[in-house]
C-alpha cells in the first residue's frame, strides 16, 4: 500500500539492500513495484553489502539482488559501506564488470567519506554517481566540502535519516522518550540531549505554524531545499508517506532556513 500510494503521488526512487531482512526487503519492493505498475519509470536503488568484496563476490551478489528485485538492470547499485582492508580498486572491479555486463546502470556508494567516494570514482574509471551519507539539522557534516563538491561536479548526495530517527519530529522530550531501543540507544535521545534541543524544536514549531504543517515536515523541507541532495526518509504507514510527501510542496524562506541551521549549530 505504502509503494502504490508513493506512485500515486509522484515519488520515483526507491531505495534498498541486500542486508535488509536479509534480501526479503528486495523481494517485497520488486514485488511490490510490478503490482503497482512495474519498473520501467522508477529509479531502483540497491546496496551490496561488502564482506568479502572480491570482484566474484560482487559480481554476484548484484546479480542476485537483481532477481530478487525480479528486474534485469539495477538502476543504482551502492556500495553500502567502505571496506575497513579491502581497497575500493577492488570493489570497483565488481562494479565495473556489472556495469559493463548491463546489470547496473549507474554505481554509487555510502557512507564514504568525500576523499575515498573521489578515489573509488578513480577506481572505477567512470562516475560514481551517488553517496548515501546521514544528513540532517543535526547531521550536517556533508555540508563542509561533499555537498558544495557534487553540486560543483553534478553529482548526488542520497540524505538518510534525514530526521535523526525521529528526533525532528519535535515529539520527543526529557520527560517523553522513545520506547523502541534502537532509538533509546541513540545518545541524541538521552534526556539530557532532548532538553538541549527544545530550543531548536520550537523553532521547528514555529516554522511549521507559519507553513501550516509540521516539525518533521519543515526539517525534510530544510535538506532537500540544497541542490543535489535527495532525501530518502522512511515510511512506516501511508500517513507517515502523505506527511513525507507534503514536505516537497514547502518553499522555505532564506530567513527560515537561516533560523533552522542557527538553531541546529546551537544545539
Amino acid at each position: 500500500r505504502i509503494v502504490a500510494r508513493a506512485r500515486e503521488l509522484g515519488l520515483t526512487v526507491f531505495d534498498t539492500a541486500e542486508i535488509y531482512a536479509f534480501g526479503r526487503s528486495e523481494r517485497i519492493l520488486g514485488e511490490a513495484l510490478r503490482a503497482s505498475g512495474g519498473t520501467d519509470d522508477v529509479v531502483i536503488a540497491s546496496k551490496v553489502f561488502p564482506v568479502v568484496p572480491t570482484p566474484a563476490v560482487v559480481r554476484n551478489r548484484g546479480l542476485a539482488s537483481a532477481r530478487r528485485l525480479g528486474v534485469r538492470r539495477i538502476d543504482l547499485y551502492q556500495v553500502h559501506w567502505p571496506h575497513p582492508i579491502v581497497r575500493d580498486a577492488t570493489v570497483m572491479r565488481g562494479m565495473r564488470a556489472l556495469h559493463d555486463d548491463g546489470v547496473i546502470d549507474e554505481v554509487g556508494v555510502s557512507n564514504y567519506p568525500l576523499r575515498r567516494w573521489s578515489l573509488a570514482e578513480a577506481s572505477l574509471g567512470r562516475r560514481v554517481l551517488s553517496n548515501q551519507v546521514k544528513f540532517s539539522l543535526v547531521e550536517r557534516a556533508p555540508l563542509r566540502e561533499m555537498i558544495p563538491w557534487a553540486q560543483r561536479t553534478r553529482h548526488l548526495v542520497i540524505a538518510y535519516s534525514p530526521l535523526a530517527q525521529g528526533l525532528l519530529s519535535a515529539r520527543y522530550d526529557a520527560d517523553n522518550r522513545p520506547r523502541d531501543p534502537v532509538r533509546r540507544a541513540n545518545a541524541m535521545f538521552l534526556p539530557e540531549n532532548l532538553q538541549a534541543a527544545r530550543p531548536l524544536f520550537d523553532v521547528l514549531r514555529e516554522v511549521a505554524a507559519a507553513h501550516d504543517a509540521t516539525p518533521a515536515q519543515i526539517a525534510l523541507a530544510w535538506v532537500v531545499r540544497f541542490p543535489n541532495v535527495v532525501a530518502i526518509p522512511g515510511a512506516s504507514s501511508v500517513a507517515q508517506l502523505e506527511s513525507n510527501v507534503a514536505a516537497a510542496e514547502i518553499t522555505l524562506t532564506d530567513e527560515e532556513h537561516a533560523a533552522l541551521t542557527a538553531a541546529a549549530e546551537a544545539f
